[in-house]
């Protein structure tokens, strides 16, 4: 094993972690023979297997489970190390490690990009990934800060609200009821509904907006793209529940509409989420900071939007 990579090991973690060669070149930016080559030249310094393959789905073989767990130790040494020296270099020669959900990417560049402008030298290392993923690099400490909706409940982490996020009900402009107000939920949840997968921060928003109602949607179909979605939406496929973030550019152009129902729009906040033991870099210290400060007029100022009103909206019964 003593040629192994820091390298090797990484990109062996993420395998094991997200149990697929595919999802783990997704969040490593590299392609998926990159990521086929690490592991394998891990498993020859090994000189044992790492992984078996049962059907379509990838195992830990035994030599494999004790690797990952060597390996998780080994990863998180080089991190405090890193964190410690990043202590001396302060905020202008720090790494910012911050991760955010899908939602995130129609706004997170241009607030790491003012971030930047503001701080020069820093080095940006930015993920965007779902939910599921999100939470395993925050229980892995691959991540300094997560931004998301609905911060974990089963991990010890310190959770701040920076800005509003809205959740609309859309459709195509020439939808039957986008001249409607007051829809009732009752009469929404006859249409179809092109909505994102369960388990995603869009699925589990959905569920709390609709509350008892939801299991009376017309669920017409799932996709795990947001951009898919608005397509098929725009196209006359059905309506959907989505983040008010991902469509200013659609509501601008006209091709979606957001339809007035009863209870909406759902007001949920952003949140920057990191360990309650993790030891935040100056950088991350910073990052934080400006996004408490500065995150919702940065937001709504990227998306063209006007500050949004909070309210609380009553839920479906």
């Amino acid at each position: 094993m003593k040629n192994a990579t820091l390298r090797q090991l990484k990109v062996f973690e993420a395998v094991a972690r997200l149990n697929s060669f595919s999802r783990a070149a997704e969040e490593l930016h590299l392609t998926q023979p990159a990521v086929s080559t690490q592991v394998r030249k891990l498993q020859e310094h090994a000189g044992l297997p790492l992984f078996e393959q049962l059907g379509k789905k990838i195992h830990l073989t035994p030599a494999g489970a004790q690797m990952l767990q060597c390996s998780r130790g080994i990863i998180e040494k080089f991190e405090e190390t890193e964190e410690a020296m990043a202590q001396f270099k302060g905020v202008s020669g720090g790494r910012l490690k911050v991760s955010v959900i899908s939602a995130g990417d129609y706004f997170f560049p241009s607030l790491l990009v003012e971030f930047a402008q503001r701080h020069p030298g820093v080095t940006l290392d930015f993920g965007v990934c779902n939910r599921e993923e999100l939470l395993g690099q925050l229980d892995a400490n691959l991540t300094d800060l997560a931004v998301m909706v609905r911060p974990p409940e089963d991990l010890d982490t310190v959770a701040e609200p920076f800005a509003p996020h809205p959740y609309v009900v859309v459709a195509a402009p020439g939808h039957p009821l986008a001249r409607s107000r007051r829809i009732p939920v009752a009469r929404i949840a006859r249409e179809p509904f092109v909505v994102r997968e369960q388990g995603s921060d869009t699925w589990n928003s959905m569920r709390e907006g609709f509350g008892a109602a939801l299991p009376g949607l017309n669920i017409a179909m799932e996709i795990r793209s947001t951009e898919t979605i608005k397509q098929a939406v725009a196209a006359g496929m059905g309506v959907s529940f989505l983040s008010a973030h991902t469509i200013s550019r659609e509501l601008q152009s006209g091709s979606l509409a957001v339809l007035d129902v009863q209870g909406f729009p759902l007001m949920l906040n952003w949140y920057v989420v990191h360990r309650r033991t993790k030891r935040l870099p100056p950088v991350a210290q910073a990052f934080k900071a400006f996004l408490l400060k500065d995150g919702t007029r940065l937001i709504n100022r990227t998306l063209g939007l006007r500050p949004a009103a909070r309210k609380s909206a009553s839920r479906p019964k």
